[in-house]
């Protein structure tokens, strides 16, 4: 089991000579993610027999897993057995970081992401956060959390929802956290920071933890 954990926020652009102090910036990042944070890949296949898909405990599927996982699954199909990280992973160091690029709206934005072990330390994450990236500590924390399942807000409905979130990141200079995907309450977050970004050159920083 993994966490992702993804960090949207625009990038300054740099030219001339700052490019060559930039770069060796980032290769200084780079060497310390490597020696800081780990991935961990699940080593056998367990199957919950709950699943009509018969995911594995680690939530892929049997044919997303290597060969020795599968092969390393328990030959009594009949005893379901609790998958766990501790039990049925293997800590590696993260080779997942770097920068993303998302196009639209007539402009790039960038994000910054690692793929960190369910069980790092906090204080890593935040020095990661601040130190690495340069973001500043935030003087409130907004979690927006719900299913998955995607729906259509009314538009009156929709435009309070925006405003009301983006006032509320605007004016405390805060951080908002999600689940990193596109579906569900997580979207109309995403939809009412790419609607902001279209009118301002305002950063707001979103944080995505993904599974």
């Amino acid at each position: 089991m993994a966490m992702e954990l993804q960090v949207t926020a625009r990038q300054r652009h740099v030219s001339g000579g700052s490019l060559l102090r930039a770069s060796s910036v980032i290769e200084a990042q780079k060497s310390w993610i490597e020696k800081t944070f780990s991935k961990r890949e699940c080593i056998k296949y367990v199957p919950n027999l709950r699943d009509p898909h018969r995911r594995c405990g680690c939530g892929r599927l049997e044919g997303e897993h290597s060969s020795e996982a599968r092969s390393a699954q328990s030959t009594s199909c009949m005893e379901e057995v609790r998958w766990t990280p501790a039990a049925h992973t293997e800590e590696n160091p993260s080779d997942a970081f770097g920068t993303l690029e998302f196009q639209g709206a007539g402009h790039t934005s960038k994000a910054q992401y690692v793929r960190m072990s369910y069980d790092t330390k906090p204080d890593v994450i935040l020095q990661l956060l601040t130190k690495e990236w340069k973001l500043e500590l935030p003087r409130l924390l907004i979690s927006m959390h719900g299913g998955l399942q995607n729906f259509e807000l009314q538009p009156k409905l929709k435009r309070v929802f925006r405003k009301g979130l983006l006032k509320a990141a605007k004016t405390t200079g805060a951080w908002i956290l999600t689940c990193g995907t596109h579906s569900g309450v997580t979207r109309q977050v995403g939809d009412a920071m790419g609607e902001l970004s279209t009118r301002t050159r305002m950063r707001i920083c979103t944080l995505g933890v993904g599974p």
